[in-house]
């Protein structure tokens, strides 16, 4: 699996190596790494420089250390693609209006996706939480499910890359801008009309109208996206 590494930049060959083996199918999430031993001699190499590629694998969160266990391909790359996304989000200045206008941007082609790809199972689960948001009062709550309800959609796309991005964005707008989110559901008629527009997005997914489900989320988002921008400037004049 593994060739013997002639170089004095040795533990970024092995992390080279271990990435060429991931795109090339031999390694595959939720596999584990042979043991550090097995590394040093598969590769001809130190440990130290073992362990110096395995913790910058780590840090990339391209692997995870399980105490006990050993070294695994991450199940999942949702969380390791947060940090950096929020590093630089704050680093460049960036303003809360860009997030929004990122979701904009990939939210009405995943549900277009979404209504190409949903099962059964994941349509029934959206229903059942627009359901759960029509009922509930509380407005932090409220937004909580309003949350979910967007990611069970772009879970249903079917995409693992846009279903990484989104969870990162979505962890954005819980950063920055979750409480006036919240401020949405504070009004009867605010949430009546998101109840109607997350009805809308749902009946074009269930039709698999793909066209449909794209226009219904892309007013659904300028309808928030609206409110939520003016709550903002309205918080910064105050």
């Amino acid at each position: 699996m593994f060739r013997e590494i002639k170089n004095t930049k040795v533990f970024e060959q092995v992390i080279e190596q271990i990435k060429e083996i991931i795109q090339n199918g031999e390694l595959k999430c939720g596999d584990q790494l042979p043991s550090e031993r097995d590394l040093c001699e598969q590769l001809h190499v130190s440990r130290t420089s073992v362990r110096e590629a395995l913790r910058s694998l780590e840090m990339l969160g391209i692997i995870e250390c399980r105490q006990g266990e050993g070294n695994f391909i991450r199940e999942s790359f949702e969380d390791s693609l947060l940090e950096p996304i929020s590093i630089t989000f704050m680093l460049h200045g960036s303003k809360t209006n860009e997030i929004l206008e990122l979701r904009k941007i990939i939210e009405p082609e995943t549900a277009a996706l979404a209504a190409k790809n949903i099962s059964a199972a994941e349509l029934q689960e959206i229903k059942e939480l627009i359901l759960l948001l029509n009922r509930e009062d509380d407005s932090e709550k409220s937004a909580e499910i309003d949350k979910k309800i967007h990611y069970k959609i772009v879970r249903a796309s079917g995409n693992g890359l846009v279903i990484n991005v989104m969870y990162a964005v979505s962890n954005l707008v819980d950063r920055y801008i979750e409480a006036v989110v919240a401020n949405l559901f504070q009004t009867p008629e605010n949430k009546s009309i998101v109840k109607e527009q997350h009805e809308a997005v749902v009946r074009a997914i269930e039709a698999h109208d793909a066209a449909k489900a794209a226009a219904a989320m892309r007013k659904h988002l300028e309808y928030t996206n609206d409110f939520i921008s003016s709550s903002i400037l309205q918080n910064q004049n105050d």
